[in-house]
């Protein structure tokens, strides 16, 4: 099942899923869908924002309360939870209000945050219009782009095995290459 028709299937249930694990992808496809006529925009915006809303919250109590702990048994995300530390230090409003616009720190961030002595009030406020405006910005992308979109998506489906072998190639031989180095 591809992650179209997902959205179709399951609809505003799927985005929440989406919104609440992942993020971007799913919210892009549900616009598209909303452009299609399969969802109304609205709603799109409205469950991708209560998803991503939710996880924040979730990740930044997980800070809170077991932070440290639970950070310091991850050491693989030490180099990201560097980055947040330093850029949390003269930037906080500025790190709260972008870290959702920036791959790979979605995450991590909020629970970076609420092992900090950050407040939860502010938390609240700053994620509360941060996560408006992504959600207004990535449904909208997926909205407005949906013509365009369609059309990628169409000629990655033409291409789509060709293209899946080359990643997994891609992908065993990166692994491999770490597991020599392993050996090592």
């Amino acid at each position: 099942m591809t992650l179209e028709s997902f959205v179709v299937t399951y609809g505003y249930l799927a985005l929440l899923t989406g919104a609440l694990l992942e993020g971007e992808t799913i919210v892009i496809i549900a616009g598209i869908m909303a452009h299609s006529g399969y969802l109304q925009l609205p709603w799109v915006i409205g469950v991708a924002f209560c998803g991503a809303f939710c996880a924040d919250q979730f990740f930044f109590q997980v800070g809170k309360r077991k932070g440290k702990l639970f950070l310091e048994k991850r050491p693989h995300w030490e180099p990201r939870i560097h980055k947040v530390r330093h850029f949390l230090v003269g930037y906080q409003v500025i790190a709260v209000l972008s870290y959702r616009f920036i791959y790979g720190m979605r995450t991590i961030t909020p629970i970076v945050i609420g092992a900090s002595d950050f407040a939860t009030r502010r938390f609240i406020v700053l994620n509360l219009c941060s996560t408006l405006l992504w959600a207004v910005a990535v449904s909208s992308a997926g909205y407005f782009f949906g013509n365009v979109i369609e059309v990628v998506l169409n000629d990655f489906r033409r291409y789509e095995l060709a293209i899946m072998l080359v990643i997994a190639a891609v992908a065993g031989g990166v692994w491999l290459y770490r597991h020599r180095l392993k050996k090592r």
